[in-house]
C-alpha cells in the first residue's frame, strides 16, 4: 500500500471527524497500529483541529462533542481508541512455565531411567564378582584339599613318560592304595582334539591286562589339570597308561594312541 497516497486520500480526516462506518474505522485503526506514519498523521490531524477551534473562538472552551455538533455530525460514530492494548505477557509467561515444567519432567524421567540402567549393571557386576569370589574360594579349598592328599605318606608317585605318538608328553600319577584313589596330573598332555578324550588304564604287565579307571573329562575347562579317579586294589595295578580315545571312552586301549606310560615302583 502507498502510505502517502492513503494519507492524501482524506480518509484520516474523516476518521478523526467520525464520518466513517464501523468497518472503515476498524480498518484505519488497524493500519495506524501497523504504520507509525499513519498514526502520526492521525494525531497531527486531531491536534490541528484542536488548534483551529482555539483560534476561531479563543474565549470559548470547546470539547470534542461541541466540534462534532459544529461540523453537523448527524449521528455519533464510534471512534476506536488508538492506544495500544496491554501486552499478553502474563499469558505468555504461563505458557513458557508450562513448557519448562514439561521439559523438566521429561529430563527427570530420562535421568531416572538412566539411573535404573546403571544400577542394574552394577548389580550384575556385583553378582558376577560374588560368583567369581565363590568359585575362587571353592577352587582354593579344592587345591588345599588336593595338596593335603598328595602329601600323604601313603601316596605312591608314578611318573608317566611320553610315548611314540607324542614323545614330549608327560603326566604323573598319585596313587593312594589305602583309599583306593588315583590322582592324575595331566598338565603335560596336549589338548585333545574335538571328539576325543584321554582315558586312564590300570595295567597288569604279564600278561598285559588293561582295566579302565576313568576318563579325563572336561580337560579344556579344568585349570589345574588334576583329575581324581577310583582305582580298586583288585585291579592289581603294576603300571598306568593314558591313551587318546573317542568321546565316551573305549573298552580296550588303542595302543597306537598311547600318550603316556609309567610303571609302579615295587619298593
Amino acid at each position: 500500500m502507498d502510505v502517502k497516497q492513503y494519507i492524501d486520500s482524506g480518509i484520516l480526516e474523516l476518521y478523526v471527524a467520525g464520518k466513517l462506518s464501523d468497518a472503515e474505522n476498524l480498518e484505519v485503526y488497524k493500519l495506524s497500529m501497523e504504520n507509525s506514519e499513519i498514526l502520526t498523521e492521525i494525531v497531527s490531524i486531531e491536534n490541528a483541529i484542536l488548534e483551529l477551534t482555539k483560534t476561531a473562538s479563543p474565549k470559548t472552551s470547546y470539547s470534542f462533542d461541541t466540534i462534532n455538533t459544529k461540523i453537523s455530525i448527524s449521528e455519533e460514530t464510534k471512534v476506536i481508541d488508538i492506544t495500544k492494548k496491554d501486552s499478553n505477557w502474563p499469558q505468555y509467561m504461563g505458557w513458557a512455565a508450562t513448557v519448562l515444567f514439561a521439559v523438566g519432567l521429561f529430563w527427570m524421567y530420562n535421568q531416572n531411567e538412566n539411573l535404573k540402567s546403571e544400577l542394574e549393571l552394577v548389580n550384575q557386576e556385583n553378582d558376577k564378582l560374588e560368583q567369581q569370589i565363590s568359585e575362587s574360594n571353592a577352587s582354593l579349598e579344592k587345591s588345599n584339599e588336593l595338596l593335603t592328599t598328595l602329601r600323604d605318606k601313603n601316596i605312591s608317585v608314578v611318573p608317566l613318560g611320553g610315548q611314540e605318538v607324542s614323545p614330549t608328553s608327560y603326566a604323573k600319577a598319585y596313587w593312594n592304595k589305602d583309599q583306593q584313589k588315583l590322582f592324575i596330573d595331566a598338565q603335560g598332555l596336549p589338548e585333545p582334539p574335538d571328539g576325543f578324550v584321554y582315558q586312564v588304564w590300570s595295567l597288569k604287565l604279564d600278561p598285559l591286562t588293561p582295566t579302565s579307571v576313568g576318563l579325563l573329562e572336561d580337560f579344556l575347562d579344568d585349570e589345574n589339570k588334576v583329575f581324581t579317579l577310583n582305582n580298586p586294589n583288585s585291579n592289581g595295578t603294576e603300571a598306568f597308561g593314558i591313551t587318546l580315545e573317542p568321546s565316551g571312552g573305549s573298552d580296550a586301549p588303542n595302543l597306537e594312541q598311547l600318550y603316556a606310560l609309567g610303571v609302579v615302583s615295587q619298593s
